[in-house]
């Protein structure tokens, strides 16, 4: 059963030409802030980002949407590669497209996940000064002079400071998506959106 903030393919809303795949919240909502800074209407545009609640969904997703006749791009974390191939095989046709074919197909992989691409497109300097100016420093601070963290590079301690606490992951998605130099934006990112055109 999809969480509440969730929407399932069922309850598209008609008249729905293009379904962006996400696998979470944070990457819906990055995805739909990089429309709004291109100037686009993804709901005039009868395009909708639908985050699955894990990639482990993708192949019902990709099923359920294209059975109504629309179609579905998506972006995914590269180490989950095998779903999207497995969610675009032809039946009888296992094991799906070649990992080069993917994006062809709007299926565009994150080197390790979007917030790794926002981070590097960003760099850590800004990263940090968004953190402080969202009143987060400190948090970040006691993060990072965990044990577990000490001597970590700052790209993975702020990977993690991203995941860790309560709807931070999502806040982030739109304040890092927010701050992109929309030339500097992550390819996969960028592709899935140019994708829904």
């Amino acid at each position: 059963m999809p969480a509440p903030t969730e929407r399932s393919p069922s309850e598209l809303l008609p008249p729905v030409r293009v379904v962006v795949l996400v696998e979470g919240e944070s990457d819906r909502v990055a995805v739909e802030t990089l429309a709004q800074r291109r100037g686009r209407d993804l709901t005039a545009e009868r395009v909708q980002v639908l985050a699955m609640g894990g990639i482990t969904q993708l192949p019902k997703r990709v099923a359920e949407v294209t059975a109504r006749g629309v179609a579905v791009v998506g972006l995914y974390d590269a180490a989950e590669e095998r779903w999207v191939r497995r969610a675009l095989a032809v039946p009888g046709h296992r094991p799906g497209p070649e990992p080069a074919e993917l994006a062809a197909r709007g299926f565009h992989g994150c080197r390790d996940d979007l917030e790794d691409e926002l981070i590097r497109a960003l760099g850590v300097t800004v990263c940090v000064s968004l953190v402080e100016t969202a009143g987060d420093l400190r948090a970040l601070r006691h993060l990072a002079g965990m044990p577990a963290h000490r001597g970590r590079p700052a790209e993975a301690v702020l990977h993690r400071f991203l995941g860790a606490g309560s709807g931070r992951k999502i806040r982030y998605a739109r304040l890092l998506t927010a701050a992109l130099d929309l030339e500097h934006v992550p390819a996969p990112l960028d592709a899935v959106l140019a994708a829904t055109c």
